[in-house]
């Protein structure tokens, strides 16, 4: 190809709205073009990167599922049928953008953020003895999100390419079969050959409140990255922070002489250190107290300053199966005060009191005085409110704590995900009703895994990682060509030119995919400038001093060296 044959061109000016690496560099070398927050063209080079990801990602997913290609709009009666139209708030509609469509056809639809609406009832469709499984489909498509704040370029979009893939089961064990031995591994392949194999590990994360296990995510160490990872020291162990089990560092001296409660008005005060600075006592002194409503009761959760509490744990203390924050109304009937201000002393005895176990060793603690304005000072255990039977872990982790089950602290990273599997065993197919005839004629549920892999994620997540002080550094395996060919001449009629068309055409017969420079009347300096920008994996730049010397000039982008290889070696070798 010939890059004068690209409308897309190269910066060498940084953008001033350019909020990461890769919307810099990815823009700056005209891979992508912005064109709102969160949604991205792709250009020429970008799309070309792109379709190399994707394929080679079917090359790893045609194995283990068949390809489809699923509506992006769905009828808001699927997404009612799960429950999930009025409880994802993620979720776009379309309808007719002015009173001429609307006039045509004034429906509404949901614009699909992920599609297990629709491939729950296709699969039903068809499948429907024992004899139809296991079966799973893939995709590749275009996916939209309502994110509240897109960050990051292709990290975090509002309009997105993935690839999600769906398998049905007749048992919980094949189902967990296919998680563990047929998807991750072949996740594990994809992401090797893709270039980030050596820094993406498997973090354990929430499975859901329908799952019995956790699921797994593909998270990429990056420094961008919007997760926070907890690895067990010495282990290939990470936990994403949101169900990492977490043991704080002891705090409090129990020897420590018990003083006279009292309540101190507070008026306006936001936050614990804030409010510390206040009372002239430590954070860790200080207790965050939340109400919730659940539909076992209403729960007190106690965390210590500085933490905050973890919904999905202190849901599986309580064994409920609903639970949110509770309402304003609520908090007064049951505090007689504003938000803000509960404690666990004196609440009424129907609220279930779950302390964490930062909370405990401590003497001349604070804690909300569940009056407007109040805060109660040196409050105690046995003497004020009853010493919990058990402390527990209902906190979201945070740097500096240790592993429960090791005793040993956290190794913390910052990571981009860039891929997970679920197992959904059977939340779906119920809401379907979609279920088979087993052998004995009986009919039984299906059950269900989801597989996701965001293909546009990873190519922001590639540049990311994967750039000097120049420009990108592709893996040959994504780059958008191979090689970069630039003549240096001042016509097309030199030798050096000539040359060069001839090397990339016999590389091209070759296997190779080439770029030609053939932009003479841009200036050398600024044609390598662009090369390194761009990252192609090898420059091979033909002049006539090159070809004096007997060959043309190679420069490997990723490590930056170069060299004078004959021509015919080029031609019969590669690069």
């Amino acid at each position: 190809m010939l890059q004068s044959q690209i409308f897309a061109k190269t910066s060498k000016s940084s953008r001033a709205d350019a909020e990461s690496v890769n919307a810099d560099l990815l823009t700056r070398a005209g891979f992508i073009n912005k064109t709102m927050a969160g949604v991205y063209s792709f250009l020429p080079l970008g799309w070309r990167v792109l379709r190399n990801i994707e394929n080679l990602l079917r090359e790893e997913m045609d194995p283990i599922g068949a390809e489809v290609f699923l509506p992006s709009l769905t009828p808001f009666e699927q997404w009612e049928k799960t429950g999930r139209l009025n409880s994802v708030g993620i979720l776009f509609q379309a309808c007719a953008a002015n009173d001429l469509g609307r006039k045509i056809h004034d429906a509404h639809y949901v614009l699909n953020s992920t599609h297990e609406e629709v491939i729950t009832p296709l699969v039903q469709s068809f499948a429907v003895s024992h004899k139809d499984f296991p079966c799973a489909a893939y995709q590749i498509q275009t996916k939209f999100r309502n994110e509240a704040r897109v960050k990051s370029g292709l990290l975090r979009c509002r309009e997105f390419r993935m690839k999600d893939l769906y398998s049905f089961h007749t048992s919980e064990e094949d189902m967990l079969d296919y998680f563990f031995h047929k998807a991750i591994p072949a996740y594990t392949r994809f992401f090797d050959r893709v270039g980030l194999g050596d820094r993406t590990v498997i973090a354990l994360a929430s499975g859901g409140d329908f799952s019995k296990e956790y699921s797994r995510e593909f998270q990429t160490l990056c420094p961008m990255g919007e997760d926070q990872l907890f690895q067990i020291p010495g282990t290939d162990t990470y936990y994403n922070r949101e169900v990492a089990p977490s043991k704080a560092i002891l705090w409090g001296d129990p020897k420590e002489k018990e003083l006279p409660r009292r309540d101190v008005t507070g008026k306006g005060i936001i936050g614990v250190a804030e409010l510390a600075a206040f009372l002239k006592i430590e954070v860790e002194r200080t207790t965050k107290t939340l109400l919730f409503s659940s539909d076992k009761g209403f729960v007190a959760a106690m965390v210590r300053g500085g933490y905050d509490v973890n919904e999905e744990k202190l849901r599986k203390v309580v064994g409920c199966s609903n639970m949110q924050l509770a309402s304003a109304e609520e908090v007064k009937k049951l505090t007689k005060a504003e938000v803000g201000y509960a404690g666990p002393i004196g609440l009424p005895s129907s609220v279930h009191l779950v302390w964490d176990e930062s909370t405990a060793h401590r003497k001349n603690f604070e804690c909300g005085a569940n009056e407007t304005d109040k805060h109660t000072t040196n409050a105690n255990f046995s003497r004020d409110v009853a010493v919990p039977e058990q402390f527990y872990d209902i906190k979201v982790a945070r740097e500096g704590d240790l592993d429960p089950e090791t005793g040993k602290r956290y190794d913390v990273h910052r990571a981009a995900e860039v891929g997970n599997v679920f197992t959904l065993y059977t939340k779906f197919s119920d809401a379907f009703g979609f279920q088979f005839t087993d052998k004995d004629g009986k009919e039984k549920p299906v059950y269900m895994g989801c597989y996701g892999i965001g293909t546009s994620r990873i190519m922001g997540t590639l540049a990311e990682v994967l750039h000097d002080d120049a420009g990108l550094l592709w893996p040959s395996a994504v780059a958008p060509f191979h090689v970069h060919v630039l003549p240096f001449a001042k016509t097309k009629e030199e030798e050096s030119f000539i040359v060069a068309m001839d090397l990339a055409g016999s590389m091209e017969k070759t296997g190779h995919t080439v770029l030609v420079d053939d932009r003479l009347d841009v200036s050398a300096g600024s044609r390598m400038a662009d090369s390194d920008l761009i990252g192609i994996p090898k420059r091979i730049v033909v002049s006539q001093r090159s070809l004096q010397a007997g060959g043309a000039e190679v420069k490997d982008r990723l490590i930056g060296t170069v060299n004078i290889v004959p021509l015919d070696v080029l031609v019969r070798e590669g690069v």
